[in-house]
């Protein structure tokens, strides 16, 4: 279709329909008429004049927001219609079905509407009115309280952080196989809440508890952005969680009619573990409920068929033998058994879950997080008796410090300490939600009236010497949320274990008991104090040592033949061969080199007698 210079092009769902001689005015038709019923309200469309193309939209997936219509400066949204609204007489679909409410897609809201967020903002230009200003905010932005008062990527952290909280996942968690799970123990509602929590039931799954924070350093263990916490209101249950880990097998059928079965293997069996390993087995190759258990215990025997039929044995008979197949817990993993599920999988063959629970009690080195993007580790747990103390016998649930606030202009969360300690002292939940005003003069009247500086600040005692703390101490409540990363499910250490076939070095990875990586900054770190044999002793000795013949002559790689006990030299018949120490990693290079046509020496030389 040639394209008219005065006429705009007609895009349908993408593809191109027509044209039209006068786009503004097939725009404000169309719109006109989806809004009095004439054409569907899913309808949308996008304009732009400069190109001269229109695009309506009316295919599925397409993020969609409710808007008042604002015409002439003034909303639709009467005071009228809002009290026929509380009084029941009208619904959601009449204010669609009669104009005053449209939704918009991304590209309609783009190109052809002006937005204002507020009533009292809107001017002749605006097109539109938001419902409520915290409809700006995305699904999890919504539930952080008095975001406007925080800088703009510690939100983006907050959000990320949320989603990573330890809360009542479901309710019916108790029935549910989940591979990784949580569940916390004693999740409190935040006190400072916001309507949409309300709105969309995020209530109901929270994860986290409301603490007593004070904003003050403790004996350098809260250096950073690291956290000291109260270790008697750990052992009360703050911020405890229950991990549930799933670990199913079925029984497969192989071609032939051969197929799985769940059993304690025999000693006979291929593979088998030993005794002990199942010992915690009943008859069925399955393991009881509450049983405690340990890394590389089994808790599902099953054998499997051989992979060819028939297995020449050592006698030269024929014979069928079995491969031991058990699921076993994995080595870094404890806990107990919570519950074993005998089922049947899609393809109709027999199924068996077994769900481990283990306790996780908050520790050194796991992570929480305010809703402020405020994160730390946990970097000391202390007595009661040992923490800082009001007048009152007040003791911190949690000591953040004071230098986590000025750079990371979060005053959000200091917002939340004092508002916090009102709603406490006042018995109220407070609507924190973002764009609400937060009343902080009312606060400090509250705060008054119970007897308490209107700022927040108050003395402490030093748990230790009884001594005050010359210093006012910024004090109260705020919602602190244990997130997924635990130093339990993370530490890993090692001496000796399985190295790789190819390189002969440490496998990698805590699953499979691996090594941890020396790398090269670490190299230079030795390298500039000097410490040459530290360096050798990790990089080789450590590693993949290995001594290698060669041979003095022709400087190729030697082997010992063992049936005529002496050293073999592939290339010449020498006789003349030196051990040298050297990396597995290096003898594998000189072998890839080889492969590639080339021959590299090896220039030997002793060293005593030069």
């Amino acid at each position: 279709m040639a394209k008219k210079t005065d006429e705009f092009i007609v895009y349908l769902n993408g593809k191109i329909v027509g044209t039209h001689p006068n786009g503004e005015e097939l725009v404000r038709d169309i719109i006109k008429k989806r809004r009095s019923g004439e054409i569907h309200h899913e309808v949308n469309v996008e304009f732009y004049p400069k190109v001269k193309e229109i695009y309506i939209n009316t295919d599925g997936g397409r993020s969609r927001r409710p808007l008042v219509i604002v015409e002439n400066g003034r909303s639709k949204l009467t005071p009228e219609i809002k009290a026929k609204i509380r009084n029941n007489e009208i619904e959601w679909k009449d204010l669609i079905r009669n104009g005053i409410v449209e939704y918009l897609d991304p590209g309609e809201e783009d190109t052809l509407s002006y937005i204002a967020i507020r009533e009292e903002d809107i001017t002749e230009e605006h097109t539109h009115l938001e419902l409520d200003s915290v409809g700006i905010l995305s699904f999890v932005t919504s539930q952080l309280p008095m975001q406007e008062y925080n800088s703009s990527p510690r939100t983006t952290m907050a959000c990320s952080m949320t989603k990573q909280a330890l809360g009542l996942y479901a309710s019916n968690y108790a029935l549910r196989y989940d591979t990784k799970a949580y569940v916390m123990f004693y999740p409190q509602m935040p006190i400072i809440y916001t309507r949409p929590q309300k709105i969309l039931g995020t209530e109901k799954r929270i994860g986290g508890n409301n603490l007593v924070v004070a904003v003050m350093s403790y004996r350098g263990f809260n250096m950073e952005d690291g956290v000291v916490v109260n270790k008697s209101a750990v052992d009360r249950g703050l911020l405890r969680v229950e991990m549930f880990k799933t670990y199913s097998t079925e029984e497969r059928r192989y071609p032939g009619g051969q197929k799985d079965k769940f059993e304690i293997p025999a000693p006979t069996v291929n593979g088998y573990r030993g005794e002990t390993a199942y010992k915690y087995l009943n008859e069925d190759g399955l393991i009881s409920p509450g049983v405690e258990v340990g890394g590389k215990d089994v808790l599902i025997g099953k054998t499997s068929p051989p992979r060819f039929l028939e297995e020449v044995s050592a006698f030269g008979i024929a014979e069928e033998k079995k491969k031991e197949a058990s699921i076993t817990l994995k080595a870094e993993e404890k806990g107990i058994v919570d519950s074993v599920l005998l089922t049947q999988s899609p393809s109709g063959n027999k199924m068996v879950k077994v769900r481990i629970r283990e306790t996780k009690i908050p520790e050194n080195g796991d992570k929480v997080a305010s809703r402020h993007g405020q994160k730390g580790v946990i970097g000391l747990l202390v007595p009661q008796e040992s923490m800082p103390f009001t007048k009152d016998g007040i003791v911190p649930d949690l000591i953040i410090n004071p230098h986590a606030i000025p750079s990371r202009m979060t005053v959000g969360h200091l917002l939340e300490t004092l508002l916090g300690k009102v709603a406490c002292m006042d018995g109220k939940r407070i609507d924190g939600t973002t764009f609400t005003p937060a009343n902080a003069e009312d606060a400090k009247e509250v705060l008054k009236r119970y007897g308490f500086e209107p700022n927040g600040y108050e003395v402490l005692y030093d748990g230790v010497t009884g001594e005050r703390i010359e210093a006012e101490i910024f004090i109260g409540i705020v919602y602190y949320q244990r997130l997924q990363h635990l130093v339990s499910n993370k530490m890993h250490a090692r001496s000796r274990g399985p190295v790789q076939l190819l390189t002969h070095q440490p496998t990698e990875g805590r699953s499979r008991e691996g090594g941890l990586r020396f790398g090269e900054m670490e190299r230079d770190c030795i390298i500039g104090y000097g410490a040459t044999m530290l360096l050798k002793e990790r990089l080789m000795d450590e590693s993949d040592r290995t001594v290698q013949i060669i041979c003095n002559d022709c400087g190729s790689f030697a082997y010992y033949d063992y049936l005529k006990n002496k050293p073999i030299c592939p290339i010449c018949d020498s006789t003349n061969f030196s051990q040298v120490e050297m990396s597995y990693a290096f003898k594998l290079l000189v072998d890839e080199i080889k492969s590639l046509g080339i021959f590299p020496r090896m220039i030997t030389s002793n060293k005593t007698e030069e």
